[in-house]
């Protein structure tokens, strides 16, 4: 099986976002994607729409164009954010975006029409079900098919990086799951889910695609979900590992953290550097760690079970990162790692708004706020109001 990989120019970003529809009184999800995307044809219509159907109807997906620097890639999604808002509020709607919402049923979920999801649903049946949940992808491209595998591989030790900063789903159907993303359990429980297979190259890629499906896993490797993958048609390799990200700060720290990574790895290949290639266990294990504790996790370091506080790595990988990220514009966007590591990934932000005497109720009014506004809501948003998530 033959894969063509449509080389990109240098690392170009390309940014999806699925967005929460919340009902502005209740707070809860609104199943409604259908009649905000019909009142946005300039967004949802056309050959490459900017906003479209996911899986619920409780989300609407926006997409950026191909971008050269991540302040582009951002303005792309404030403005396709700004017309939903206007689309969205006299429907009695707010934005939002987290792993999870903390209140609403899955079971109350309608999905998208479309054959795609009927044909999905139809096959993994209760694993589809629950998909009620929300992510970030950030697609990074590269110059060179050769190049792409070794970069997942190396990539695929960032994993616990990546989910930790963006960690924001510790609540599921009303009730603290104990975890810091209980999306990434959630959405990892598919077949095809999870940490990339750790390959030796693009062949090796083609013949495992070929194998899955000849077996019958898959229909086409569209359905491969890896927690990063490659993305033979766009020339990029798709990072999906990151939760529900509810402000656009926060979404231009992970683009620039995924193009800082890619670029570096990118340039360490030309150099003849051989890429470093993570333990699947240690992979695995990490992935765990930032799943349950998030930016309080003790993660591997090394084969030899080596461990340091993700906190400590975190702000090692951002100085690291810090040349690189000012030869690519985004140094700006990179600094926000040290505001999340200060002010506490959204998981952290939401449980402190119940430890302030909010409700549940309480934090969505949080996460809407912090969407509108572009800043962190770290303590109960209507405790001056004397009243609690009405």
């Amino acid at each position: 099986m033959t894969i063509e990989f449509n080389p990109s120019r240098g690392a170009t970003l390309g940014v999806e976002w699925e967005l929460q529809l919340v009902d502005t009184h209740t707070r809860h999800l609104r199943q409604d994607a259908r009649d905000v995307l019909a009142a946005v044809p300039d967004l949802s219509e056309g050959q490459r729409p900017k906003a479209m159907h996911e899986l619920m109807q409780s989300q609407v997906e926006i997409i950026t164009d191909v971008c050269h620097t991540v302040a582009e890639a951002v303005q792309d999604l404030r403005k396709s954010i700004g017309r939903l808002a206007e689309a969205v509020e006299p429907r009695g709607i707010a934005l939002a975006c987290t792993g999870t919402h903390a209140i609403s049923d899955w079971r109350d979920a309608v999905y998208a029409p479309n054959q795609r999801y009927v044909e999905l649903v139809e096959e993994m049946q209760w694993l589809a079900w629950r998909i009620q949940t929300f992510g970030v992808h950030v697609h990074v491209g590269v110059r060179d098919r050769d190049k792409v595998i070794p970069i997942v591989n190396a990539l695929a030790a960032y994993l616990p990086h990546f989910l930790a900063l963006t960690s924001s789903s510790p609540y599921w159907g009303g009730q603290d799951t104990g975890l810091a993303s209980s999306r990434a359990i959630v959405f990892g429980s598919l077949p095809t889910a999870g940490p990339p297979h750790l390959l030796a190259d693009w062949a090796e890629f083609e013949e495992y695609m070929d194998t899955l499906i000849k077996a019958g896993t898959i229909r086409s490797i569209k359905e491969v979900w890896w927690d990063i993958r490659p993305h033979p048609d766009f020339g990029t390799i798709e990072i999906r590992m990151f939760d529900g990200i509810p402000t656009p700060r926060e979404v231009g720290m992970v683009a620039a953290l995924s193009q800082c990574l890619v670029q570096q790895f990118d340039q360490q290949i030309d150099r003849g550097y051989t890429l470093p290639h993570p333990a699947a266990w240690v992979v695995r294990d990490n992935k765990w760690r930032a799943t349950r504790y998030g930016l309080d996790a003790d993660v591997i370091t090394d084969d030899h079970g080596s461990t340091a506080p993700m906190r400590d790595v975190l702000y090692e990988l951002q100085r690291e990162l810090e040349p690189v990220a000012e030869r690519l514009g985004c140094a700006e966007e990179l600094a926000v790692v040290t505001d999340v590591l200060e002010q506490g990934s959204s998981s952290e932000r939401q449980r402190a708004i119940l430890a302030d005497g909010g409700s549940l109720q309480d934090v969505v009014d949080a996460t809407i706020i912090e969407l509108a506004e572009d800043r962190f809501v770290t303590s109960n948003p209507n405790r001056d109001a004397g009243h609690s998530g009405s």
